[in-house]
């Protein structure tokens, strides 16, 4: 088997050139996930709803080749969302289960933006309560490993979708910053996708 292309620009080829489907990205998450640690998600969108979302981005593909990358440059992307933005029908809790009202009535506009642009999110990260912390391991949903070192903690209030990246599950996902550095918010990078 390929492995799991990791950029835009890779997925999109793969997708063109039909040595990947968004269905085949989306059941290797979905198999991949028993091996890796479940504390860094919260929550997840159901399987069929992924694997929908996945057959209309494939129905859309051979139908319209490369012009359906030009109307929705992010086509077939999955993506993670930690858990103090809101997903459209899965509950944000912030890292606190107390705080949850439950399944959010649309997604945050960043979000909406992203799906607009074909990305599909599969779920919410786990933070540190309320992304104040520096590390992710308080979190009443469990500590969220290092994906490089056990034996170092994970660091960040963003843990959860760090390890949904640096683990390959998908190849972006969105978190915030605490506000705890100043200089590291006020520098953004944006990637070459």
């Amino acid at each position: 088997m390929n492995p799991r292309p990791r950029t835009r620009r890779e997925i999109r080829r793969r997708l063109l050139n039909g040595t990947a489907s968004v269905r085949s990205l989306v059941l290797q998450l979905l198999d991949d996930a028993p091996q890796l640690a479940p504390t860094a998600w919260i929550s997840r969108v159901p399987e069929a709803e992924l694997l929908r979302t996945a057959n209309a981005c494939d129905a859309l593909i051979p139908r319209d080749g490369a012009a359906a990358f030009e109307a929705q440059p992010l086509l077939g992307v999955l993506f993670a969302v930690q858990d103090n933005i809101d997903v459209a029908g899965l509950p944000t809790t912030a890292g606190c289960p107390n705080f949850a009202s439950g399944p959010a009535a649309q997604h945050a506009a960043v979000v909406q933006r992203l799906v607009d642009a074909g990305a599909i999110p599969v779920g919410k990260t786990n933070l540190d309560q309320f992304a104040t912390g520096l590390v992710g391991t308080r979190s009443p949903h469990g500590a969220v490993p290092n994906p490089f070192d056990p034996a170092c903690v994970s660091g960040g209030s963003n843990s959860g979708s760090a390890y949904a990246v640096a683990t390959g599950q998908v190849p972006f996902a969105l978190g915030t910053d605490a506000a705890t550095s100043g200089l590291e918010s006020s520098i953004r990078v944006t990637p070459k996708w």
